[in-house]
């Protein structure tokens, strides 16, 4: 059982009530969270001394936060355990004790609602700043069981929530009006994460905010889709790329927010060179490719766990080719 120390949940409260009164949309989802990569030892085992350090580049790079375990950092393949010691380890690093500080989110995936809240209880009591939800694995159902599932991880802690709307790889497509169905009824829904690669969702959700006095907050959770997000009003980019390249990916994001005509110019010549290598977030071995240009960059290396299995043949010369000609290009 994780035990959660006396203040941790009086402290999340008393966050929650302050964000009520703040002119921040989507805090603490604001800016460039990346979703961390999952780091694996020789034997296959999940290293925390690499994740730590992974967060700890991700701060001092200048993103807000960092999120663990998606579907970038393999949490399908992950035991509740491993969630637990990565989580510690991701938490510790945020404090700022030797570095940057930064919020330490938890991506909550499960099949079972009773998995689920077991999760949101853990990363609690560790000390997480908020999570992001995702609907039930392989599940497919009406509106309502996932509606279910959702209300369960909004009421089993007081933290911070983004919900995460993926219907290409989640199967239910969330609307802009549940969503704010689901805001009214919990307060502590300030936020969502979407990855449908359909910008009318993202429409919706910032064109309704215009009539709410609570609003939500709308993130990217494409990489190709980020310059785009920020243009139209997102607060946020939940980053895949930015696990090799965090510094060039908060310079595009900040660029793409502003509205100064040197700054828009410069921000379209960043995202033409980016481009390339944000689109291998988009592709199915996104995982690999990502991991892949870790260990081009070398800050990280291709180890995953299986069944996956590194880039191979045609597939691995063709993101090489992409990978090294923008490295060699770098501005």
């Amino acid at each position: 059982m994780v035990k959660a120390s006396p203040t941790q949940h009086t402290d999340h409260r008393c966050y929650l009530a302050s964000m009520a009164n703040a002119d921040s949309t989507g805090a603490p989802f604001r800016g460039v969270i990346p979703a961390l990569v999952t780091p694996f030892r020789d034997d296959g085992a999940l290293c925390t001394t690499k994740l730590a350090n992974l967060a700890h580049r991700m701060l001092d790079a200048g993103c807000t936060g960092t999120v663990w375990p998606g579907s970038l950092g393999e949490g399908q393949t992950l035991s509740f355990d491993e969630r637990v010691e990565g989580w510690r380890a991701i938490a510790a690093a945020s404090e700022g004790k030797s570095g940057a500080a930064g919020h330490a989110f938890a991506t909550i995936s499960a099949a079972s609602t009773r998995d689920a809240v077991k999760q949101v209880e853990a990363a609690a009591a560790i000390g997480m700043r908020g999570c992001m939800i995702l609907p039930p694995y392989v599940h497919k159902g009406p509106w309502r069981e996932y509606r279910a599932h959702f209300e369960a991880m909004l009421s089993a802690a007081p933290l911070p929530m983004m919900l995460y709307n993926n219907p290409p790889a989640y199967i239910v497509d969330v609307s802009a009006e549940q969503t704010f169905e689901l805001a009214d009824k919990h307060a502590n829904l300030v936020a969502v994460k979407d990855s449908s690669g359909d910008v009318r969702k993202l429409t919706a959700l910032i064109a309704g905010n215009a009539t709410r006095t609570r609003k939500v907050g709308a993130l990217v959770g494409l990489d190709d889709c980020a310059v785009e997000g920020a243009r139209m009003g997102c607060c946020g980019w939940i980053a895949g790329l930015a696990n090799a390249m965090p510094v060039e990916s908060v310079r595009l994001f900040n660029l793409a927010q502003s509205n100064d005509p040197k700054d828009i110019a410069a921000c379209d010549a960043l995202y033409r060179w980016f481009l390339p290598l944000l689109r291998l977030d988009t592709v199915p071995d996104f995982v690999q490719l990502i991991k892949l240009v870790m260990a081009e960059t070398q800050t990280g290396d291709e180890r995953v766990r299986a069944p996956r299995q590194p880039v191979e043949g045609a597939d691995r010369a063709r993101a090489l080719e992409i990978i090294r000609k923008a490295l060699s290009r770098q501005p």
